[in-house]
């Protein structure tokens, strides 16, 4: 039976608010790594520029730095929409177990089935607002409201099935069971971030890009226009990799239409 956790996604643990706005991660993003390429001009300026054959060493080193940048976003990216995808795929999951929980409750004697099946409607609300809201206090509202109607829920299908422990009984029970889990299992996915680890190293292997790049440069105007262009492209790469794997700050967030479908077609 899966169980109602004590606060619903209101803030991932360990995970700073940066990351909940996905445009405050291009923003900082960008500002810092120009900052960063900024210094990489200001030692450029006070050492020396690297030598003539020293110049290949310098391009293959700023080369695998950026390689590495690379391959350590597209790998943030993966996961992020990996995630994504789970949590799409479980929204399905939750509307088809409460879906088919309400038409099993025509196994119940009528009166137990005409409890059921009110409570399962304002179930139904409670997750479709889950995925809807983005309000700290709704959510806590919601995480209540819903974590009584499990214990309802559970109640009024388990005393008809210990009155009659029958097959069809034991049928509605795991349906019930699996309305219960697929919470739980969508809760776990909303949870389940990137780790503010990888974010640390990305930002950390960028900072240093952005210092080599900077470094590097010739110290001309033409040269300084082009110590934007890494800092915009990577600010963006990290705003879109913050937004999909933001549940609810963003644009790329996961529509419960297959729970608004159901609503529709379950409420008179």
């Amino acid at each position: 039976m899966g169980v109602a956790s004590p606060c619903v996604e209101l803030r991932t643990e360990g995970m700073p608010d940066i990351y909940r706005n996905p445009l405050l991660v291009f923003v900082a993003t960008f500002v810092g790594l120009w900052a960063a390429a900024r210094i990489g001009t200001w030692i450029r300026k006070r050492t020396h520029t690297p030598e003539e054959d020293l110049r290949d060493d310098f391009s293959a080193i700023l080369a695998a730095t950026l390689t590495l940048l690379g391959l350590l976003i597209g790998f943030s990216f993966s996961m992020a929409t990996t995630r994504y995808d789970l949590r799409k795929s479980l929204e399905e999951g939750e509307a088809n177990a409460i879906g088919t929980e309400y038409l099993r409750a025509d196994l119940l004697p009528a009166v137990d089935a005409s409890k059921v099946r009110p409570l399962l409607r304002d179930y139904l609300d409670q997750r479709i607002l889950f995925y809807s809201a983005e309000d700290d206090e709704v959510l806590r509202k919601a995480d209540a409201r819903t974590a009584a109607l499990q214990g309802e829920l559970w109640s009024a299908v388990r005393v008809p099935a210990s009155a009659q422990p029958t097959p069809l009984m034991a049928l509605v029970l795991a349906g019930m069971n699996d309305v219960l889990n697929s919470q739980g299992y969508t809760q776990a996915a909303f949870w389940n971030r990137i780790p503010i680890a990888a974010w640390r190293l990305m930002a950390a292997i960028a900072i240093f890009c952005n210092i080599l790049m900077g470094f590097g440069s010739h110290g001309t105007k033409a040269a300084s226009r082009l110590l934007l262009v890494l800092p915009l492209i990577v600010g963006v790469a990290f705003m879109l990799i913050a937004d999909i794997d933001s549940p609810r700050h963003g644009l790329i967030r996961v529509t419960p239409q297959n729970l608004l479908s159901l609503a529709a077609s379950l409420h008179p």
